[in-house]
């Protein structure tokens, strides 16, 4: 996890350096701000330092991986590394419904919106419990 969080606070750096001279720029050559840009490349700079902090948090209360061991051996990665699922629906119907929901704000209709947020709700829960078999039980005894 140290080179996801190193490599997320760098990229980081960069926007918010590049929010700065964008701002800069444009107000020298437009003689105004260009906000749409330079908004977009400062949520930019604060989604990644959103990951790079996620990332930081998580490689502080995990061992280290052979990934960022200098002494790792190949084989320290060897084994198995989880489950992953073969394929699934799920997906296209969040797109799907994403969809349905974006189309309602393009065309400002409230009630599109909200059937597609619902919609997009429903089907996010239909991935995340789609191997959940309910086998967990307690003991009655």
């Amino acid at each position: 996890m140290k080179t996801e969080w190193r490599l997320f606070l760098i990229i980081a750096g960069f926007l918010l350096f590049a929010t700065f001279v964008y701002g800069f720029w444009t107000d020298g050559q437009l003689g105004h701000v260009e906000w749409i840009g330079t908004v977009a490349l400062a949520l930019s700079f604060l989604l990644c330092t959103m990951c790079g902090g996620f990332f930081w948090f998580v490689s502080r209360r995990i061992d280290l991986r052979p990934e960022d061991r200098p002494d790792a051996e190949i084989s320290d990665g060897a084994g198995e590394i989880g489950f992953f699922s073969p394929g699934s629906y799920w997906p296209f119907g969040i797109a799907l419904a994403a969809t349905v929901a974006g189309l309602g704000l393009v065309f400002w209709q409230l009630w599109l919106v909200a059937v597609g947020m619902v919609a997009v709700i429903l089907t996010a829960c239909g991935l995340l419990f789609e191997y959940y078999t309910g086998t967990r039980r307690t003991a009655e005894h």
